[in-house]
């Protein structure tokens, strides 16, 4: 097994592609950031990074509709994909954007995990749902993250992360479901620790004997 750790601290960014067909070349291995406008992802993208600004944080949900890329190291990247879901984006907008979202995920051939954040108050929402049967058909793991956990109490935070993994069984595959908060950093290293295991699944076994970090 590869216990070698990425180090997150080291994302920088790259590029802003308006769609999949504008971002880098399709080689090495990404994981990409997805959720609804509102559920935190830019605020977990950075705590997960201890980069405060890497991921902008809009005061309007909804708005940036560009993929931003992250590079961690030579062929390792994160992916912040749109918001979506937003009342305030147009019918059309969102259309067009679920359909890109979808070609993404099935045909992306160096995306090898996908983090779908959900506001632990409001989780699986429709297209929450639809994500995870994309990703599922796709055979791609999932680590859904139950953002802004430190609103509930410990025993509603367990008892709710415990009914999403319940319903998320109907979806098969492999889906891990975590809960987090990036105001209070909870459940940060467990989704390093997962996020880690992705990016270096590819990698030799003998470049982890030495236990450094990349």
């Amino acid at each position: 097994m590869n216990n070698k750790q990425i180090n997150f601290n080291s994302a920088r960014f790259i590029t802003s592609a308006p769609d999949i067909t504008q971002m880098p070349e399709d080689t090495g291995v990404e994981i990409a950031f997805a959720g609804r406008s509102n559920a935190g992802k830019s605020s977990a993208l950075n705590t997960i990074t201890q980069q405060k600004s890497l991921a902008r944080i809009s005061k309007t949900p909804g708005r940036t509709q560009l993929i931003n890329v992250f590079e961690l190291s030579e062929g390792k990247r994160l992916i912040d994909l749109p918001g979506y879901g937003y009342a305030k984006v147009p019918q059309e907008m969102k259309k067009k954007w679920q359909e890109a979202l979808s070609i993404y995920l099935q045909q992306r051939e160096s995306l090898k995990g996908l983090v779908v954040l959900m506001d632990i108050r409001h989780p699986l929402k429709d297209i929450d749902q639809q994500l995870l049967e994309w990703a599922s058909e796709s055979q791609l793991p999932v680590l859904a993250l139950l953002t802004k956990c430190d609103k509930l109490k410990p025993g509603q935070r367990n008892s709710e992360v415990l009914r999403v993994r319940k319903a998320v069984t109907e979806f098969g595959g492999d889906i891990r479901v975590e809960s987090f908060s990036s105001l209070k950093t909870l459940g940060v290293d467990k989704a390093k620790a997962i996020l880690s295991e992705w990016l270096l699944q590819d990698d030799p076994i003998e470049d982890a004997t030495d236990g450094d970090t990349l």
